[in-house]
């Protein structure tokens, strides 16, 4: 995996092989992230991002200029090579946390302008994560809820979808407050 853009454009970062993820691809970040080029002040932006896994997501916030950014998974060993990569990258304002996605947001209290979820494809329940980020109204005025998911899933009756995007087997939508 690579930082596409920012301070730290085409670094590549190799996550060992024992992690369980599947990273988003250099592709559709990239394509992910022409979109949020167009509609995010990075510097301004205060970033979640749920089910992290190796923190490619994160990095690429932080490289952009993000000054807050938590990272969370449950996985203990992705939460340190997290914590280390941001470490040595210079990331001061990015924070991993171990934890599940359910439990982070049913005990946080702050707002982000842009929430990121890449759950496992195969997860049941993704529909909770987005109910919730709702519910307890964890998005700024105009935030963004992003959801990496599989071609079978359809968000597009909840309420606050705006867009979904497909990249290959890659898909992403987007809800807004």
């Amino acid at each position: 995996m690579r930082i596409i853009r920012g301070t730290h454009r085409g670094r590549k970062i190799t996550a060992p092989a024992s992690l369980p993820v599947r990273p988003t691809t250099d592709l559709a970040k990239e394509s992910l992230f022409n979109i949020l080029d167009n509609h995010l002040y990075f510097e301004d932006t205060r970033v979640l991002d749920l089910y992290a896994g190796t923190g490619s997501i994160s990095y690429e916030f932080a490289s952009r200029g993000s000054q807050y950014v938590i990272s969370v998974d449950i996985h203990p060993g992705c939460i340190v090579f997290i914590s280390e990569t941001a470490a040595k990258l210079g990331f001061s304002g990015l924070k991993a946390i171990r934890s599940s996605a359910i439990a982070f947001l049913g005990h946080c209290n702050e707002k982000f302008d842009l929430i990121f979820a890449d759950p496992p494809y195969e997860l049941e329940g993704i529909e909770d994560v987005i109910n919730m980020v709702f519910e307890r109204q964890l998005l700024n005025d105009g935030g963004w809820l992003i959801v990496e998911h599989a071609r079978e899933k359809d968000f597009s009756t909840f309420p606050a979808f705006f867009q979904h995007r497909n990249y290959g087997k890659v898909n992403f939508t987007f809800f807004r407050k």
